[in-house]
């Protein structure tokens, strides 16, 4: 029925089992700011690029000028830097994306009067405001210009994350132009992390990912998993309207948290005279005037978002070619009880282990922590019945290899060394050389015979163990021993 879904990611479970939150109870705790990642410049010289302008900008920041000659520096978005290099190595970008095929990429940006820009965005059917002005004009001309060749991979990238970002976004019926979010959050980049550990297509922080249903832990990170933290994400967005009533300040909310979004509404109207007393405006909550009162990473993350809805659109006037993209297999999932690595999956079904992480990037080491609860792995469509067909002996395969954690573990009895000032025991070294001569058991223990008058207490310091070792070793209830007879001690 929804064919998308067994796309090589897309096909996923569809699990939107998160609880609704209140409103208020957001804005108070969902205050981190989702920082983007920190990355160098693109070096854009892939076999399927030209030789870049040089005439195209080099700096990742804005410099504008205001109405009273003030300067002022606008960073781009980390993803905006992203090296392309890093995206072009991902599993699934060897895969199923190549170089532009029919379309000849051309070097060449077209430019065209600030009429046309304002006339193509007003004509995407979106329900979200894509507003033109001078700094909306200079993100556009970083993506057509600088950013071409990412620009081109991000379209290719499309075919596999925007279905399932439409249906995440549908199911909580919010604007499906907010599919191009993750563009400016990630560059679609599945495995991005921040410097502040912002994680996934949708950048979350730790504690809003988990506020939101995605489960964190040592070897599951949920926020890695393009379905899941879609539906978070649909649903965060869908609280913060709630919350704002304007989609402008609602991705800003995203970028920088709801609390700095308030502040910024506070510090407007306090200084347009306005007390708290005085009711809150729609006036109040325009981007484009709470702008100089916003955190100064969140200045730039409007203009970016339409501008990438702008590119998204409108590549083609722009001499912009798509990759090539091959439809990835369809996929089924087996949920296990049993811890298990996929090195194991991978080996006994004869699959590519690269393949499978990237079907299933929540596993952050590889290990499917299915003694925990029933954990699903994706796999490829022909595999789940072979999966079911050799269970035992993935489960078996060099399990002690790659499943290292100890279930039970001895406590060694050896003799101790050292004192425990760190010196050598004098009195120790005295009391061996009096103490009974010992023999090893079958058992790989320490025996000792019994001398006439030798005391549970006198045997334990000959041998550096206690008596109640001696007791449990030997099954001894009280302090009857019988001299002659045979005593264990390690």
């Amino acid at each position: 029925m929804k064919k998308k879904l067994f796309l090589f990611l897309t096909g996923m479970l569809l699990a939107a089992t998160t609880n609704n939150l209140q409103a208020q109870a957001v804005i108070n705790t969902t205050t981190e700011v989702t920082d983007s990642i920190d990355v160098d410049d693109l070096d854009e010289d892939d076999e399927f690029m030209e030789t870049e302008d040089e005439d195209v900008p080099t700096e990742d920041k804005i410099s504008l000028t205001d109405n009273e000659g003030n300067e002022e520096i606008i960073d781009f978005p980390e993803a905006m830097t992203y090296d392309l290099d890093s995206l072009l190595n991902l599993y699934m970008s060897k895969t199923y994306l190549g170089t532009p095929g029919d379309c000849e990429m051309k070097n060449e940006n077209p430019t065209y009067p600030k009429e046309d820009y304002i006339n193509r965005l007003s004509r995407i059917p979106t329900v979200m405001e894509m507003a033109y002005n001078d700094i909306v004009q200079r993100f556009i001309d970083r993506y057509a210009g600088r950013l071409r060749y990412s620009v081109s991979y991000l379209l290719g990238a499309a075919n596999f994350y925007m279905p399932i970002f439409e249906e995440a976004l549908e199911s909580y019926q919010v604007p499906l132009e907010l599919k191009y979010l993750p563009i400016i959050e990630s560059a679609l980049n599945p495995k991005a992390v921040s410097r502040v550990g912002a994680t996934g297509l949708w950048q979350f922080m730790l504690g809003t990912g988990r506020q939101y249903g995605l489960e964190v832990n040592s070897l599951v990170d949920e926020r890695r998993d393009p379905v899941k933290s879609s539906y978070a994400a649909a649903h965060y967005l869908r609280d913060l309207y709630r919350i704002f009533g304007d989609w402008n300040l609602v991705i800003a909310a995203y970028n920088c948290g709801p609390e700095n979004i308030n502040k910024a509404i506070r510090r407007y109207r306090a200084a347009n005279g306005r007390t708290e007393n005085d009711a809150v405006t729609q006036a109040d909550k325009d981007y484009w005037k709470l702008y100089p009162y916003l955190p100064a990473e969140t200045r730039g993350y409007v203009p970016a978002f339409i501008a990438a809805n702008y590119i998204m659109t409108y590549y083609c006037e722009h001499n912009i070619c798509p990759m090539t993209t091959r439809l990835p297999s369809q996929t089924d999932t087996i949920v296990v009880h049993k811890d298990v690595h996929l090195e194991q999956i991978a080996s006994v079904l004869g699959t590519d282990l690269d393949m499978l992480r990237s079907l299933n990037p929540e596993y952050r080491r590889d290990i499917v922590p299915g003694s925990t609860k029933g954990y699903a792995i994706r796999l490829p469509l022909a595999d789940t019945g072979r999966f079911i067909d050799n269970e035992d002996s993935i489960y078996n395969y060099r399990a002690t290899e790659l499943l290292t954690k100890r279930a039970v573990v001895d406590v060694a009895d050896d003799v101790p060394t050292f004192s425990r000032k760190g010196g050598r025991s004098s009195r120790y070294n005295r009391n061996a050389r009096r103490g009974s001569r010992g023999s090893r058991n079958a058992r790989g223990g320490r025996n000792v015979t019994i001398r006439k008058g030798q005391t549970l207490s006198q045997i334990a310091k000959q041998n550096g163990t206690t008596v109640a070792k001696l007791r449990r070793l030997n099954g001894i209830k009280g302090n009857n021993i019988q001299a002659g007879k045979k005593i264990r001690v390690k």
